[in-house]
């Protein structure tokens, strides 16, 4: 029976309003995510840290997910979507909330309990708000959908760097931090010094932590469909399907694992440009925080790519293997490349520019694993959901292994010590590239009984 034309409208209203939310909840994903960049180098100086130890803020907000994930999917079918989002935004408010008292004592170890509470939070929504954006439309079209969501991600990207150091490093705090390099303080006067820095992120993150307070609440009662388990865990395919448990799936695994080395290689490529801009005698306070943005701003053009491509031009799987294949590129050049240039009056070695242009080629990896990953997993959808998202703790553990291998080559000069260390991304991007050809089409474990086209 076909649909009345008011009732098609409805529906059409339905589903763009519910864009809308879904995109605000990536805007928010991204405002809170990718500050850390920011956060990273920040830490740093403020609470005296070593390189390693400044690496933990990516490490305590983003092994939430790996914690959370299946935790999530359980609460998910417990209370329900639209609940499951307005308690996840509760955690990340209570996270953001917890910087007031870490800034004040400028206590490091609060910091880090902040930023899991805000992970946790992340986990959730992420758990519920990707499994809407693929059932939302057509499947076929769901890389697009997550092209346009995750352009408010990126967008957020891009401006909160911008905004976390229009907010809090004020022009007064440029001169504290040079001095503090400089060892002008010290004893009493410098620990008055990095609290009168620290005690700057009070403010955002108090207005922060009230609005996803509020935000949850709207999102509770708005009009974002309610999801039923039954459609989320629907099959595609048609086909009876006797498998006993999700690790029968080797498609979602290796997704999974994808997810992993994806993430993980964009969070090295974000959170260690500011450092390496560094390297190139540009300083925090300086330009070398614009860095994240200009990286966000070619992300940012990806995802537009993906918008007018998929799945037109397009399909999901060519455009994952694309943009692996870029990144495996860029990320040799980044290594091999040398040579002082001058962009956007920025005097900086030539390297640096790859590590930007990273930032198109990671944008349609996510968007092309996800629906090749969560694919004809019937009852087990949301729990492969939830495998996936256990895969954004790659953001975790790969700069810290990062921050490793620099501090083992610490013999080198710091610049030479970063590129030594960028050969993290390289076996990342070759699994990315397995991935896109081979590896979303293995459906059993030992012999292949059939293969996806």
């Amino acid at each position: 029976m076909s649909k009345t034309a008011p009732a098609v409208a409805s529906e059409k209203r339905t589903r763009f309003f519910s864009m809308l939310i879904l995109a605000t909840l990536f805007f928010i994903f991204g405002l809170v995510s990718w500050v850390n960049t920011i956060l990273i180098p920040y830490f740093k100086l403020t609470c005296e840290l070593t390189i390693v130890q400044s690496y933990l803020v990516t490490f305590a907000f983003f092994i939430a997910y790996l914690v959370m994930a299946i935790p999530s999917s359980f609460l998910l079918n417990k209370v329900g979507y639209k609940r499951g989002i307005m308690y996840g935004l509760w955690f990340m408010a209570l996270g953001a909330l917890l910087f007031v008292p870490a800034a004040y004592w400028r206590t490091y170890e609060i910091f880090l309990i902040g930023l899991f509470m805000l992970g946790i939070g992340l986990a959730i929504l992420q758990s519920a708000a990707n499994p809407y954006v693929t059932i939302i439309g057509p499947r076929e079209s769901a890389a697009k959908r997550l092209s346009i969501v995750g352009t408010g991600n990126k967008l957020a990207g891009i401006i909160a760097n911008l905004v976390f150091a229009a907010v809090v490093i004020k022009e007064s705090d440029k001169v504290l931090m040079q001095q503090i390099k400089e060892g002008v303080f010290s004893g009493a006067e410098l620990e008055t010094a990095l609290d009168t820095l620290i005690r700057g992120v009070m403010t955002p993150y108090l207005i922060l932590g009230i609005f996803l307070f509020i935000f949850g609440i709207v999102v509770r009662y708005s009009m974002l469909p309610e999801l039923d388990a039954k459609d989320v865990n629907k099959s595609t395919s048609g086909k009876v399907d006797t498998r006993t448990s999700i690790f029968q799936y080797p498609w979602l695994i290796l997704g999974a694992l994808a997810i992993f080395f994806h993430v993980g290689s964009q969070m090295i490529s974000l959170a260690t440009i500011i450092d390496y801009a560094g390297t190139m005698g540009l300083p925090l306070e300086g330009n070398a925080k614009n860095f994240p943005s200009f990286t966000m701003f070619f992300t940012f053009l990806g995802y537009l790519s993906g918008i007018v491509l998929i799945p037109k031009y397009l399909n999901q799987k060519n455009a994952l293997l694309i943009c692996s294949s870029l990144g495996l590129l860029f990320s040799l050049l980044t290594i091999f490349t040398t040579g002082k240039v001058n962009i956007l009056g920025l005097e900086t070695d030539i390297s640096i520019w790859f590590l930007v242009l990273m930032g198109y080629s990671n944008a349609l990896i996510y968007t092309g694993i996800w629906p090749l990953a969560i694919r004809d997993l019937g009852k087990y959808t949301n729990l492969g959901s939830s495998f996936l998202v256990m895969g954004l703790c790659g953001s975790a553990i790969l700069p810290l292994v990062f921050s490793y291998v620099v501090d083992l080559n610490s013999a080198l000069p710091l610049f030479d010590a970063y590129k030594v260390a960028y050969w993290v991304l390289v076996p990342c991007f070759l699994y990315l590239i397995f991935f896109a050809t081979i590896g979303h089409k293995i459906e059993y474990w030992r012999k292949a009984k059939s293969v996806v086209s």
